[in-house]
């Protein structure tokens, strides 16, 4: 039987990456190989050309700059709407021929992607959390500007999710969820 593959959705702030480093240690805790793959890697990593480019460089690898990343991403997809799942599929092929037993978590779908990485075998997760919870986490990252929540990409999905994780809670009880998960998945 092949091994999971689980995608996070969730609104800016539900906690998608921290959910997703939760299942990533308690993957390795229970002995299992696992991989974090990104849909948005390519908008990542045209973030930080143009942010040098403007004499601005990000300072560490977890910088988001919100706004742009929202430009970026709705120029990439009018320009070829499955420019980014198509470079998706083809790191998940590599990532299934380099680590053919790990499973595969990528913690940034957004709507318009979320039926491409199904397609995939991907099971999908909907992270959420109260309005006033998520707006709290999302000014707490610190990120170079917010990202536009009103943008295309933080639309509904049009495929139903796998499961839904509800991170109102605190640290702890959002690794319960996961260690839950790990659990239950992996046997």
């Amino acid at each position: 039987m092949p091994m999971p593959r689980l995608a996070l959705h969730g609104r800016p702030g539900a906690g998608k990456s921290t959910f997703a480093a939760l299942l990533l240690e308690e993957l390795r805790a229970a002995g299992a190989t696992s991989k974090r793959i990104k849909v948005g890697a390519p908008l990542y990593e045209i973030q930080a050309v143009v942010r040098a480019a403007a004499g601005r460089p990000l300072l560490g690898a977890d910088e988001q700059d919100g706004r742009l990343l929202n430009l970026l991403g709705a120029e990439m997809r009018r320009i070829n709407p499955t420019a980014l799942t198509d470079t998706f599929a083809a790191r998940v092929r590599e990532a299934e021929q380099r680590f053919p037993d790990a499973v595969l978590i990528c913690d940034d779908v957004r709507a318009p992607d979320a039926d491409s990485v199904v397609e995939l075998g991907f099971r999908l997760l909907q992270i959420t959390a109260r309005d006033e919870v998520r707006r709290t986490r999302k000014a707490l990252r610190g990120d170079l500007s917010a990202g536009d929540e009103a943008h295309s990409t933080e639309g509904s999905l049009a495929v139903a999710p796998w499961r839904c994780i509800v991170n109102d809670g605190d640290l702890a009880a959002l690794r319960g969820q996961a260690r839950a998960l790990v659990a239950e998945e992996i046997r």
